[in-house]
């Protein structure tokens, strides 16, 4: 076995690892060619990532041109032993319907606040109604990924 296969996580542990984290990098091909790099609060819904943005925002407008994202969601901060992330290489449906982008604002409020749906702020609810006319839900559909968590070393490298 391999070492790169030794620290390898499973389906189980990339999603449990996603819904660790809070957020991702989304690269996408920016007007003049180069990464246009932009970090996104997201959800996971049937196992996709999912995320909402303006619709006129730089990173809509590089999708609407060329659909394909990379995504990156890393962790451990000061020791080489703790490093584990997924990247994803990803197709990306763009969404305008309003009432399926408002689902989707109160989604992720919910995850980043900590509470069911049911239970928001009326306030953030309004904001999020408000904002859902202006913005796009952005459903990252996987082509590939690569995974790595080195604590399945147990610091011998």
């Amino acid at each position: 076995m391999s070492r790169r296969d030794q620290i390898k996580m499973t389906d189980a542990e990339v999603l449990a690892f996603l819904d660790e984290e809070r957020v991702v990098t989304c690269a996408t091909f920016g007007p003049r060619g180069w990464p246009h790099l932009m970090p996104l609060w997201y959800v996971v819904r049937d196992g996709r990532i999912w995320a909402w943005t303006f619709a006129k925002a730089q990173k809509t407008k590089n999708l609407e041109r060329d659909p394909r994202a990379t995504l990156q969601v890393e962790a451990g901060r000061d020791q080489y032993p703790e490093l584990r992330g997924v990247m994803f290489e990803t197709e990306v449906a763009i969404h305008h319907d309003t009432a399926l982008v408002t689902d989707l604002g109160l989604e992720i409020f919910a995850r980043y606040g900590g509470a069911p749906v049911a239970d928001l702020d009326p306030g953030v609810r309004a904001m999020v109604e408000q904002q859902a006319a202006k913005r796009v839900g952005l459903e990252f559909v996987e082509q590939s990924r690569a995974t790595w968590d080195h604590r399945k070393l147990g610091g011998v490298y």
